[in-house]
C-alpha cells in the first residue's frame, strides 16, 4: 500500500505486498480468523508491521512541501470516506465492531482519532508521514537529532492514543533503511535459515507480539521467508502477485465490504470442517469485488474525486 509510480516499481516490495494484502483479506474473514485463532495470531505478529516497514522504505523526503501535502491529501479522501462508511455500517449491522449508538461526538473520534475497524493503517501511515518529513525538514543537516526527534513525536502521540507506538517504529525503520541507502531485500535477505528460525520463534506464543523482541524476529524472518518464496516462484505466478502488489492500497480498502458480505454465505460452506472451501470462494470474491470497484470508479471518472488521479487500478 503505497503512492509509488509505476516506474519506479521494485518487483519484490510488489511481491511482499501482494502476499501480505492476501493475508489481510483472509483473517479479516470472521470464519477464518475464528477457525485458525493461532495461524491468525502469527499472520497478525508481521502483517502490518510488514506493510509499514514497506511503506517507510517508500517513503521519498524530495517533494516540495505543496506535493507532497497534495500526496497525503489523496490518502487522506479515501480514508475519510471508507472509515465514515465503516463507521455507520458498525452502527447498523451486527458486526464484531458494532456501535450501539452513534452520536456526532463519537462519529467525528473514530474518524479523526480513534479509527474503527481495518482503516487504522492508513491513519497511522498519514500520520508517520506527516511528523517525518516535516521533521526532517525542519532539521536537515542533524540526522541523528531528527530520528530521534521523530521517535519521540511518535511516542506521544501513542500517548494521546492516535497510534501504536511499535508500528510508528516498524515505519521509521523502514525510512531509516532508506535514509541508509539500503537495498530493502539487501537487509531482508532471502534464505533457508530466516525460514528455519520463522518455523521455531512462531511455535512460541509469547513471540507473537509485533512490540517483543521476539515479534520483531518474527516480522523479519517472515519477510526474510517470503522473499525466498519469491525466488523460486514461476514467473506467471510472480506476475498475479506483482498485479495484486502494485493494487494493494484498492484491496485493502474496498475488501472489507466484501468480507462482510461473505459472511451471509457462511452456511453455504457449513459441511466443510476445514472453512478452507469458503476461504478459496470468500477470498477471489473479495479480491475480484475490490478490483472490480476499481474498475467501476475508472470508468465513472470518479478517481480524480477520491485518489486524485484517473487511473486507479495500475
Amino acid at each position: 500500500m503505497d503512492t509509488l509510480n509505476t516506474q519506479q516499481r521494485i518487483g519484490e516490495l510488489d511481491f511482499l505486498k501482494g502476499i501480505l494484502i492476501l493475508l489481510v483479506i483472509s483473517f479479516h474473514l470472521v470464519y477464518i480468523g475464528n477457525s485458525y485463532p493461532y495461524i491468525k495470531q502469527i499472520v497478525y505478529t508481521f502483517h502490518m508491521p510488514g506493510f509499514l516497514l514497506i511503506s517507510g522504505y517508500l517513503m521519498s523526503l524530495h517533494h516540495k512541501p505543496k506535493d507532497f501535502l497534495r500526496t497525503t491529501a489523496w490518502l487522506a479522501v479515501p480514508y475519510l470516506l471508507l472509515e465514515s462508511g465503516y463507521t455507520l455500517m458498525a452502527a447498523l449491522l451486527p458486526i464484531r465492531d458494532h456501535i450501539d449508538r452513534l452520536t456526532p461526538a463519537l462519529f467525528l473520534d473514530k474518524l479523526l482519532l480513534h479509527p474503527l475497524g481495518p482503516y487504522w493503517y492508513l491513519h497511522t501511515l498519514i500520520l508517520c508521514r506527516v511528523v517525518y518529513y516535516f521533521i526532517n525538514h525542519a532539521f536537515p543537516k542533524h540526522s541523528y537529532v531528527k530520528l530521534l526527534l521523530v521517535a519521540m513525536v511518535f511516542f506521544g502521540l501513542a500517548l494521546l492514543g492516535l497510534m501504536s507506538f511499535s508500528c510508528a517504529c516498524y515505519f521509521l525503520a523502514g525510512a531509516i533503511l532508506r535514509w541508509r541507502g539500503q537495498l530493502f531485500t539487501d537487509f531482508f535477505r532471502p534464505s533457508f535459515v530466516a525460514l528455519i528460525a520463522f518455523g521455531f520463534l512462531i511455535t512460541k506464543e509469547s513471540f507473537l507480539d509485533k512490540s517483543t523482541i521476539g515479534g520483531i524476529l518474527i516480522v523479519y524472518c517472515a519477510l526474510s521467508s517470503l522473499l525466498l518464496l519469491h525466488r523460486y516462484l514461476p514467473e506467471r505466478i510472480r506476475r498475479h502477485t506483482y498485479y495484486l502488489g502494485r493494487n494493494s492500497l484498492l484491496l485493502y480498502l474496498f475488501s472489507p465490504i466484501f468480507t462482510i458480505l461473505c459472511k451471509f454465505m457462511q452456511p453455504l460452506f457449513a459441511f466443510d470442517p476445514t472453512a478452507l472451501l469458503f476461504w478459496m470462494v470468500a477470498l477471489a470474491l473479495c479480491v475480484g469485488g475490490s478490483l472490480l470497484t476499481g474498475w467501476i470508479i475508472e470508468k465513472m471518472q470518479l478517481g480524480r474525486f477520491i485518489f486524485g488521479k484517473q487511473k486507479v487500478i495500475v
